[in-house]
């Protein structure tokens, strides 16, 4: 409707639109899960409201609207979006307004590359603000201002979209919301166009009393939620049926993550670096408020190709490979007891790895870094794997709130149960490794205990040796499959953490647990939590398997250094060959006359019917896509199956005449559903004379007569009525556009009352 005054009709307006956008805004809930967003999302609605109200008393031009909401949002964009730099909490400020107006640029991505729920962390609230203000903004002055109010339903589904789009791969009250949103809309289209067409027929409607125009619309309304009930029903029946077996394809899934780990060098690689001598005793950092016997985790590697192991990468299928932001404290206590809290200050030690204890919870930075830092600041849930793209190096400062995980003895190791952690798939164990760990288990029962005896093996076996020193026997680096051969191959096991933890990690995933190789360092703690000082020395390697009872458990493989024997040159044993015996040569077998080769080659597998599947799997789209098709079109498919099942019945009526006043009803029926303004209770000769056509008066005649008559009229009769009727229909169609036909069509006027009760039962003949 074009601008006008505030009434109680666009008061209704506004609470129906409100009602879509509190549905629409619940589906970005799951994003930010703070009581925050409620307020901003509150905010925005009512702001963009009142813009639009005001907009329509005064009749506002759109570049007029346009810039009042652009003020708005200018104004109070700080204190609801980016509330940690308004001053006094309600006063913008010039560092707050770059980031707010840098946040409707790149909000929509860092909500992609960040862990859920965001909070209120930095200016990840702007993009909810803008999407809220400005599409009730849009929708409330279409639906004050414009012909057609029912396209004011656009926006709440465009912010439902996005919020399913931007949203987590699990989704949350999917149905409710669905269905709620759907009811809701097709309300608000149904009050739409209800009110216009009361607008236009209003003058007429006086003449009909109250209580017939209240009966009418009651039936209309019930007969709208029958429909709608039978399609919501189907749709439920249908999901259930044919739901989605896994997690929903969102964007976040598909948007490439802000760090590959495989653009980096694997921390193992470069593990003796650190022993090298001018930085064996190089203070790398000093921490703070390590617990007892703590090591501090680089990184956690769980993808080896049989050169290096290194972190994993998503596009080998590696959780352990996807690193985002993280907005909010995690919540480690179901993983673990005891909270640490650790201040590091970072000396000698620079990288992409951020050196981190237990299981992170939560990290502040310090310093005039900080802002820089937690920018590039990443975090894997899956391996404890911290980063951060900026890099970390000398006078950085932070501090990390985490729980310790449980630590059991490798004795107690013995009953474990391997877990069902999914790790990627690694290269196959060298035969030297396998046939020493066949000699280590031998005899011994159970995967835990079999863990437990290959551990103790290499703790009892192995030999420390870095090979950087005059003084100490070869060792080469690496940790490659043929250097982790080598390792088991000659008389003496001689390697390091890099060999033993890559050894222990191969071992442990042959007895059946998921394993992984940590990178770290394993210091002396300064006791009572003081601070200590990890050199390039305390560099270590070590390993995690994921066992039933604990979750992942750190285990050392590495043997305690002790001197290494000489490696003792084994003598050549003489052997004694015995004097060979030459037998007789046998006789050959005459040769058959007719030779028949065998047939020595393997019976090749069928290759599958390429075309058969292509053809199998384009039959399953098109199935599914024309379910799809159907579920959506099922409440019109039920408007026209009741209008045919009415059509048919009042034309195979039992005698002529019944026939006859089924064919007048039919005729009345199709002038209602085109929408043309009839007197609500005229005679059939008023009725005529309201259509306007000669064809509909002669029509009105012939079925009076035959009603009115002495003498029951002929089927003959009945025939002649209902070729006029298909006449009249192709009148009334002419001219008219095929969007208007096909609204008759659909059109649910003419299913009230009575209409709907014919259908349920075939009419007795008259007597």
């Amino acid at each position: 409707m074009s601008a006008r005054r505030l009434t109680v009709a666009a008061v209704g307006d506004v609470l129906q639109l409100w009602a879509l956008f509190a549905l629409a805004a619940a589906v970005l809930w799951p994003v930010y899960r703070a009581e925050w967003y409620i307020v901003v999302a509150v905010s925005a609605v009512v702001l963009g409201t009142l813009i639009a109200v005001l907009g329509a008393v005064f009749r506002w031009k759109a570049w007029l609207v346009i810039l009042v909401t652009l003020a708005v949002f200018t104004a109070v964009g700080v204190p609801l979006a980016v509330p940690a730099k308004a001053s006094g909490g309600v006063l913008p400020t010039l560092d707050g307004l770059l980031d707010l107006f840098a946040g409707v640029a790149l909000g929509w991505k860092q909500l992609l590359t960040i862990t859920l729920p965001v909070g209120d962390y930095q200016a990840l609230l702007v993009p909810a603000l803008v999407l809220l203000l400005t599409a009730s903004v849009v929708s409330v002055t279409i639906a004050l201002r414009a012909r057609y109010g029912e396209f004011a339903v656009i926006p709440p589904v465009v912010v439902f979209v996005v919020g399913i789009v931007f949203g987590p791969t699990t989704a949350t009250l999917p149905i409710p919301l669905g269905i709620g949103l759907l009811v809701a809309g097709v309300g608000w289209i149904s009050w739409c166009r209800w009110r216009r067409r009361r607008a236009i027929t209003r003058g007429r409607d006086r003449e009909a009393s109250a209580g017939f125009r209240i009966g009418v619309e009651a039936r209309n309304l019930i007969g709208g939620l029958l429909v709608f009930a039978i399609a919501g029903a189907g749709s439920v029946a249908t999901t259930s049926v044919l739901g989605p077996t896994g997690d929903r394809q969102v964007a976040r899934a598909a948007v490439e993550q802000p760090f590959e780990p495989r653009d980096h060098a694997s921390p193992l690689a470069g593990f003796r670096r650190y022993l090298r001598e001018d930085h064996v005793d190089e203070v790398m950092m000093r921490v703070t408020g390590l617990p007892a016997d703590a090591r501090i985790r680089i990184a956690t590697l769980d993808s080896y190709d049989g050169v290096v192991y290194a972190v994993g990468s998503p596009t080998v299928d590696s959780a352990s490979g996807v690193f985002v932001r993280v907005p909010s404290r995690i919540d480690q206590s179901s993983r673990g007891t005891g909270a640490v809290r650790a201040e590091f200050e970072i000396d000698a030690y620079a990288g992409v790895w951020v050196p981190t204890v237990g299981l992170l919870e939560d990290i502040v930075f310090r310093g005039d870094d900080r802002a820089r830092l937690e920018d590039g600041f990443g975090f894997n849930t899956t391996s404890g794997t911290a980063v951060d793209l900026a890099g970390i190096g000398e006078g950085d400062r932070y501090a990390v709130d985490a729980v310790m995980p449980p630590s059991p003895a490798l004795e107690t190791l013995a009953i474990a149960v391997p877990g069902s952690a999914d790790v990627p798939r690694g290269a196959d164990a060298p035969e030297e490794l396998v046939n020493a760990l066949d000699s280590y288990v031998e005899g011994v029962q159970g995967s835990g205990a079999q863990l437990v005896a290959a551990i103790q093996r290499l703790h009892a076996d192995g030999y420390i040796s870095h090979g950087l020193g005059p003084d100490e026997p070869a060792s080469r680096s690496g940790h490659s499959l043929d250097r982790i051969a080598e390792l088991f191959d000659g008389s003496r096991m001689i390697g390091d953490a890099e060999q033993y933890a890559v050894a222990a990690a191969l071992m442990a995933t042959r007895l059946g647990f998921p394993a992984r190789v940590v990178v770290g360092f394993a210091p002396e703690v300064a006791p009572g939590g003081g601070t200590t000082v990890v050199r390039g020395g305390d560099i270590s390697a070590w390993i995690e398997v994921d066992t039933a009872q604990y979750g992942w458990v750190a285990v050392d493989p590495v043997p305690p250094e002790r001197p290494i024997p000489e490696d003792e040159p084994e003598e050549p044993k003489p052997i004694s060959r015995p004097e060979s015996i030459v037998p007789p040569p046998v006789d050959r077998p005459e040769p058959r006359e007719d030779p028949v080769d065998s047939d020595t080659t393997a019976d090749e597998p069928e290759s599958a019917d390429q075309t058969l599947e292509v053809l199998l799997q384009v039959a399953r789209v098109i199935g599914i896509s024309l379910l799809v098709v159907l579920v959506a079109l099922s409440p019109f498919l039920l408007v026209i199956g009741a209008k045919l099942r009415r059509r048919h019945l009042r034309r195979t009526a039992p005698d002529a005449l019944g026939r006859i006043r089924g064919g007048w009803d039919e005729f009345a029926d199709l002038v209602v559903d085109r929408g043309l303004a009839v007197p609500p209770a005229a005679t059939r000769a008023e009725f005529a004379a309201a259509v306007g056509t000669l064809p509909s008066r002669v029509l009105a005649a012939v079925v009076d007569r035959a009603v009115f008559a002495p003498e029951p009229p002929s089927v003959a009769d009945a025939d002649r009525v209902w070729t006029a009727v298909g006449e009249l229909r192709s009148s009334l169609d002419a001219g008219r556009t095929r969007r208007e036909r096909i609204r008759a069509l659909v059109s649910l006027r003419s299913l009230g009352g009575g209409a709907v009760r014919e259908l349920l039962r075939r009419p007795r003949s008259i007597r």
